[in-house]
């Protein structure tokens, strides 16, 4: 789901440098404004089109669909996301502009496929085109360089209210299709900032409609768990992850009173072991280390040596279920000690840990 090269630090992980980048929705939207402007102000359209990035870079792009009409023009661009996964690589996103007469000013409308806020807490308004103030800007700053009319700019994408039903779009407000997004307009691999950024949009929508508990999951099977555990709206439900760091340091910087992580036994054991980036590529369950709890908690040397030679942490989940022994709980103890210490006072933490089945196997408090 990435879709932009945001500075996100550690929150982020390393791309693949040898897999091929790509350009974001806000990017092919900008391509397609400036092809349709050329059009309105020479009669023609300007094929490949290039334009300039926030960061300098100025790339080019072939025009997939093009109509002039009087004072309308519209152009369209097909999305090259590189080698990154993007759910919208291989849209087609649409600019038509129509020129507006005794004013300067630019403005957005959605169009076909692209969504409307319909929730507070995002950095647009309530009733705004899903066009983020990125792609705006830039937009504007390349058509700026062009000439000074005004303009009502309409972005579509074909496909995109049934492509946005794959993206966190309805559980942020966001109704009747994709936002368009990209802060540099580059997609890189991989880097997931995306995902992050959809995080943080999430603990600003749960905040500004005054939610006071949040819980956020490392799948789906404990995102359905917790909620029907707890019975919380879905607009208090995030869909974390691996990226209990990006969560958490976000939540400690934007308080919510109370936040539930909910998790498998594999992946919360590594946030008990100290893990924030809860991927595989990036941490490993510890045997040793869930020896060493084990050990804490009173478990015989026979019991300790059982769990160090597990192969998995589904193995080990089994022997302790089946020695009766509340490794879980410990786990899941230690696990909401690293939360509470990332989150640095700024709310309260629980940890709840499900089986594969969805059933409850471990809690903190």
């Amino acid at each position: 789901m990435a879709e932009d090269e945001n500075n996100i630090g550690d929150d982020l992980r390393e791309p693949d440098t040898n897999l091929r980048k790509g350009w974001t929705t806000g990017a092919c939207a900008t391509a397609a404004a400036v092809s349709a402007y050329g059009a309105l102000l020479t009669g023609h359209f300007t094929d490949p089109v290039v334009i300039r990035l926030p960061r300098g870079q100025t790339p080019s792009f072939v025009l997939h669909d093009s109509k002039l009409d009087g004072d309308t023009a519209m152009a369209a661009i097909e999305k090259d996301a590189g080698d990154d996964p993007d759910v919208t690589h291989g849209a087609i996103v649409r600019a038509q502009l129509r020129r507006l007469d005794n004013t300067a000013e630019i403005i957005f409308k959605a169009g076909p496929g692209v969504g409307t806020v319909t929730r507070p807490g995002l950095p647009l308004g309530v009733g705004e085109p899903a066009i983020n103030p990125g792609p705006r800007a830039m937009i504007t700053d390349n058509i700026r360089e062009l000439g000074g009319d005004g303009l009502e700019i309409t972005i579509s994408i074909d496909n995109g209210e049934a492509l946005a039903a794959r993206t966190w779009n309805p559980r942020l407000g966001i109704i009747g299709g994709l936002s368009v997004l990209g802060t540099t307009g580059i997609v890189v691999p991989y880097s997931c900032s995306a995902w992050i950024a959809s995080i943080r949009q999430a603990v600003d929508v749960a905040r500004a409609g005054g939610i006071t508990h949040v819980a956020a999951a490392t799948g789906s099977t404990s995102e359905d768990a917790v909620a029907k555990l707890l019975g919380l709206p879905a607009t208090a439900l995030i869909d974390m992850g691996d990226f209990a760091g990006g969560l958490l340091k976000y939540v400690r910087d934007n308080p919510i009173p109370k936040v539930t992580i909910a998790g498998g036994f594999g992946k919360l054991s590594k946030l008990a072991d100290g893990h924030l980036d809860l991927h595989s590529k990036r941490s490993q369950v510890n045997p040793g280390f869930l020896a060493s709890l084990a050990a804490d908690a009173g478990a015989d040397g026979e019991l300790r040596k059982a769990i160090e030679a597990a192969d998995s942490a589904g193995r080990i989940l089994e022997i302790v279920l089946d020695a009766g022994f509340p490794l879980v709980d410990a786990v899941a103890a230690r696990a909401r000690e690293v939360a509470l210490d990332q989150l640095q006072g700024s709310g309260e933490a629980e940890v709840l840990i499900f089986d594969r089945a969805g059933a409850l196997a471990g809690r903190a408090p």
